[in-house]
């Protein structure tokens, strides 16, 4: 069992349930999914979407998929089907090792980090993060990046509100700013 996953079970499940007053388990708030995407354009060379599913692959362990447009737009010269980014979505013990790694590897490679905002939770209790260069994971090797790679960390939990969201994830040990 994931360092994550052990620490969700036994401390921060009672936690929670203790501070949100809740009487049935089952509306504890849990993580629920952890999904990795990045956009690279539909102008971007073939071999930026391989590089981009090579990089977020050794970042997640599992194979990203690439995303197609849905939509025609002729100001970015976009046609339906035509690829436009990365994908990846991890449940289960997979999301709760990326989650450690996360937190504890690659966060504090941050340059200047002072913890993550408090600013990107959506309203249902999902939190969003954009890391701006992949190179601060470990998996990833920095001289091997032909292209800036950014991605986008959707952390989605089953928890209704925001506060509640924010309250699981300060336990699961995200470090948010002060």
């Amino acid at each position: 069992m994931p360092d994550m996953k052990k620490k969700y079970v036994e401390e921060v499940r009672k936690a929670l349930q203790a501070e949100l007053g809740l009487k049935n388990v089952m509306q504890i708030p849990k993580l629920e999914k952890i999904v990795i995407s990045t956009g690279i354009g539909s102008d971007a060379e073939r071999d930026a979407f391989t590089e981009a599913k090579k990089h977020i692959g050794a970042m997640t362990g599992q194979e990203p998929v690439i995303t197609k447009a849905r939509k025609n737009v002729s100001n970015f010269k976009l046609r339906v089907g035509m690829p436009v980014g990365v994908m990846v979505t991890l449940r289960g013990s997979r999301m709760y090792e990326f989650l450690d790694r996360f937190v504890h590897n690659a966060l504090p490679r941050v340059r200047d980090f002072r913890g993550i905002p408090k600013t990107g939770f959506d309203g249902v209790g999902n939190y969003n993060l954009g890391i701006s260069d992949v190179s601060v994971f470990t998996e990833v090797d920095a001289d091997k990046l032909k292209y800036p790679l950014g991605v986008n960390i959707t952390l989605v939990t089953t928890a209704k509100t925001d506060d509640a969201a924010r309250l699981l994830l300060k336990k699961m040990e995200v470090p948010f700013e002060e």
